[in-house]
């Protein structure tokens, strides 16, 4: 199973290089066919000559540009255009993902036979660092809000990091937010239309360098808008969009 990574990019010349070279080593150790797709987002820094630079060492990279408009959401949308694997990954720039939760990822997908893994931060398994206090709050608010009104149990719709099959991607298509409410959509949409998912544990490490992309004063209308969209979907298409026969209709399992 060929493994693509979709990384959007957006001022980062402080980690990206190394963002990018500790997941190449690390797939490589493991022997997991891979590209990595690297979306420079309008970066006004040194963020585009290093994903050029490093297309030119690494071959499993390819250096993508996000055309106006540019956004988060838009620049994960030109990833997901062009990623060529079985699966893909939305993975952060900034390192606060970890190369080894990946694999897991990646060998859970496998295992199980899923068609989506959703990482959690919040379990006794993760290891959370440095999490801002008062975006802990808010998290923990929004998080508790849609597995209240979705009626689900994972706890961490808002987390970024997330794999998901080639077909899952086709199946919640058309992806339509432009911004970090994008992160929400996907498995809201993947949920609702059944595909199959597993929960693992997941850690995150907060940002050494750069400033984060995240507004929250412009983003709760936005992630309030998508939230509404699905749970209309949810109760109202009367299944119009459903994913077709999947291998475990609706499996959730934690790990």
């Amino acid at each position: 199973m060929k493994l693509s990574i979709v990384i959007p990019a957006h001022n980062e010349e402080g980690c990206i290089e190394s963002t990018v070279r500790a997941l190449a080593t690390e797939l490589k150790k493991e022997s997991i066919e891979f590209e990595l797709l690297v979306v420079n987002d309008n970066s006004t820094d040194k963020t585009g000559e290093i994903i050029e630079k490093l297309a030119e060492e690494i071959a499993e990279l390819r250096a993508l540009k996000n055309s106006p408009p540019h956004g988060f959401g838009f620049a994960v949308r030109q990833g997901l255009k062009s990623f060529t694997g079985d699966a893909v990954a939305i993975y952060m720039a900034d390192a606060s993902d970890s190369p080894k939760d990946l694999v897991r990822f990646y060998r859970e997908m496998k295992s199980e036979n899923v068609e989506c893994v959703f990482g959690t931060r919040w379990d006794k398994k993760s290891e959370v660092v440095d999490y801002p206090w008062f975006k802990l709050v808010l998290n923990r608010l929004i998080n508790h809000f849609i597995q209240c009104l979705f009626g689900i149990r994972y706890n961490d719709v808002t987390n970024a990091f997330k794999l998901y099959s080639r077909r899952t991607i086709k199946g919640v298509e058309p992806i339509i937010s432009p911004h970090f409410n994008l992160t929400v959509e996907l498995p809201l949409k993947a949920i609702v239309r059944g595909f199959s998912y597993s929960v693992v544990p997941n850690s995150w490490i907060n940002r050494k360098s750069g400033e984060s992309k995240l507004k929250i004063k412009e983003m709760g209308s936005r992630y309030l808008f998508i939230i509404l969209y699905c749970f209309i979907e949810k109760w109202l298409s009367r299944g119009d969009y459903r994913a077709p026969s999947n291998p475990k209709e609706n499996l959730s399992t934690f790990r």
